[in-house]
């Protein structure tokens, strides 16, 4: 048995993980990432991210190679059984504030496969495979780690000051904390199978659909290349098998393609629930993605989640790990985006109702009625929770948007690890806490913050905004974020 010190170890290299230990190496932290399985799952999982997901995917380097692997996806219209659209939700070709459009198709392992060739970079960061988590011991300084390897079973334990559970819906983290899950009232199981044509069929949708019945509701995803998926839900009576006999499967997707135009590369069932942990941190040890909330996909936006937490999450382990355990400043990280993943979760349950023919078009506050009678549905944008910065400052939580300085540069690239200050005071202060930059030398500063009707503005490393002032004291300012990040 060996032991070895870690700032942070990573149970799980899916997306979510991968994810986080970029970002967490960007901050130069040694980091071990825990893997169950041998290599990449080389079969279609998550299909679709959004604009954030992409912009934190730019913050670490992948946007280059990945974006030749993406499509763009035209939005969502829910049909009837008469193929009248219910809801509308386009998703227009525009770059939105996040510096990208709003929504991509992708194929998983390109995106895994991404992920783990920029981890190659940094030398503190080691991947082990074939690695089970069997334990993990909380203290007050670090948490012990035991893990065996599944093919030999050699048996190690590492210490390190954080473990960080990006292991999936059945996560052992989870279990080892003693979270609970608080099931939010969506639960039905669906049958997934993925396609890829033969030929090119220009008869398919070109974006999704969602066909409402109250019998057999069912989803049609337009996915990378001539990848198609279809999602379909199982009546509570039906096996597995009986409904992925070859007969009856193929008559069911005979209605959009037949079998000698297209080859099943995967076929499954899952449960769809929705779901919230009510504890995603026990001292050292914390829950990140499907391993803290589950989220039925009828908005795309379970994976999407996950990097938003690891986004969240990622600055505030860096600055522990930099500058001492601080349990108030970890504590933001749940309170913070529990509420904005639930705003997510209870929009996609009211599309599963309509979907199941059992609930109405108001599916968020964002639908409206167009002047020819069509219903239309804006991407919801929900806010952070409590947490970090003054509830009652108008600008605290609002996404900065995404800005170019030069040709070569991008604004983002200032405040990646650490928060920054900005401001259009001439005589910034030179001692400041905090590292500044002004509308002196950086001319584009002064637009963004007429934007924000705010003299002074701090951006946190996950894009948002802490905190805004009209006050010309900067120094007071700064101390009011120093205390709110290091002292809480």
């Amino acid at each position: 048995m060996s032991t070895t010190d870690f700032d942070v170890v990573i149970i799980g290299l899916g997306p979510t993980g991968g994810t986080l230990a970029n970002l967490l190496a960007m901050n130069n932290l040694s980091i071990l990432v825990l893997e169950k399985e041998a290599g990449i799952y080389n079969l279609p999982r998550a299909v679709h991210f959004d604009d954030e997901v992409m912009r934190v995917f730019n913050t670490i380097g992948i946007t280059k190679s990945l974006t030749k692997k993406l499509i763009i996806n035209k939005g969502t219209k829910f049909v009837n059984e008469k193929g009248k659209i219910l809801l509308d939700w386009p998703r227009p070709k525009v770059i939105t504030e996040n510096g990208w459009y709003p929504s991509y198709r992708f194929h998983q392992p390109d995106l895994e496969r991404s992920l783990r060739h920029r981890l190659k970079r940094y030398e503190k960061v080691l991947i082990s495979q074939n690695s089970e988590v069997y334990k993990t011991i909380n203290y007050k300084n670090h948490s012990i780690i035991h893990y065996k390897n599944i093919k030999t079973n050699q048996i190690f334990s590492v210490k390190s000051k954080y473990v960080i559970g990006c292991d999936g819906a059945n996560s052992f983290l989870r279990k080892q904390i003693k979270s609970q899950m608080e099931h939010l009232g969506f639960e039905q199981r669906w049958a997934v199978i993925d396609l890829i044509l033969k030929t090119k069929k220009t008869n398919l949708p070109d974006r999704t659909i969602q066909y409402c019945n109250s019998k057999r509701p069912a989803t049609y995803c337009r996915n990378v290349g001539k990848r198609r998926r279809w999602e379909i839900a199982l009546k509570e009576e039906e096996s597995v098998e009986q409904f992925f006999d070859s007969k009856t499967l193929w008559k069911f997707l005979n209605q959009w393609v037949s079998k000698d135009e297209a080859i099943i590369e995967r076929k499954t069932v899952y449960t769809f629930q929705s779901a919230i942990a009510n504890k995603w941190r026990r001292g050292r040890q914390l829950l990140v993605g499907d391993a803290a909330h589950l989220t039925p996909p009828f908005m795309g936006q379970g994976m999407c989640a996950g990097i938003r937490d690891a986004s969240n999450l990622a600055w505030k382990i860096s600055i522990c790990c930099k500058k001492g355990h601080n349990k108030r400043l970890l504590d933001t990280y749940q309170s913070e985006r529990s509420s904005n993943v639930k705003d997510y979760i209870n929009t996609a349950m009211k599309m599963g109702e309509l979907l199941n023919s059992i609930g109405g078009s108001k599916v968020s506050d964002t639908v409206y009625v167009e002047k020819d009678g069509t219903i239309k549905m804006n991407s919801i944008k929900p806010e952070l929770g409590k947490g970090l910065g003054n509830l009652h400052d108008k600008n605290r939580g609002k996404i900065f948007p995404f800005l170019k300085i030069n040709f070569n540069k991008e604004f983002d690239d200032l405040f990646s690890c650490y928060p920054i200050l900005i401001t259009n005071n001439k005589e910034s202060e030179k001692k400041l806490k905090i590292r500044t930059y002004s509308s002196i030398d950086i001319p584009e500063i002064e637009t963004i913050l007429k934007k924000f009707n705010s003299n002074s503005l701090i951006i946190r490393p996950d894009r948002f905004v802490l905190a805004s002032t009209d006050k010309s004291d900067l120094k007071e300012f700064s101390l009011l974020f120093h205390n709110d990040i290091y002292a809480l």
